[in-house]
């Protein structure tokens, strides 16, 4: 694991917001768009693409991961302009393959300038998402950043007071 540098000359302190297709996702990054932008930070987006089951024949993966990639960079681009709307940091969009959890945790690893993972939790009566267990549950003893979770019931105007 990286030292974190994010406070040296040279370097920034990034939040990192992880994009997937919860109804929830928009809160994580114009909170992370805006505490960013308020502390002279950055804003990386990651999108996981998950391992798929498919594997029988070739052309089918390729054709599968073809289509997965496509996904994962329009869903990037849209959660992008949201970020550019609610502030001016211009995103830098990470795409990764693999289970979410590690992919996540590599990428701090890989990167100094993560300070801050920045989670949205669901509204759902089953609880705060699968996600937001997952990071808590599994790495909060030893996980090398702090992890912000915004609730998702948060307004646009609640955000920007907040943040």
């Amino acid at each position: 694991m990286l030292k974190r540098r994010s406070t040296e000359a040279g370097h920034r302190r990034k939040f990192l917001a992880v994009i997937d297709d919860t109804p929830e996702c928009s809160r994580a990054v114009i909170y992370a768009a805006r505490r960013a932008e308020r502390t002279a930070g950055g804003l990386t987006m990651l999108y996981v693409i998950e391992p798929s089951g498919f594997q029988h024949w070739i052309g089918v993966e390729n054709i599968m991961r073809a289509e997965a990639m496509d996904e994962a960079e329009a869903t990037l681009a849209r959660f992008a302009d949201i970020a550019r709307r609610h502030s001016s940091v211009e995103p830098e969009l990470v795409i990764r393959e693999g289970n979410r959890a590690e992919q996540i945790t590599g990428l701090i690893a890989e990167d100094e300038d993560i300070a801050i993972l920045v989670l949205a939790a669901g509204t759902d009566k089953d609880g705060p998402g699968p996600l937001v267990t997952a990071m808590a549950g599994r790495h909060v003893a030893h996980f090398p950043v702090p992890i912000t979770i915004v609730p998702g019931t948060l307004t646009d105007d609640d955000i920007a007071a907040i943040a």
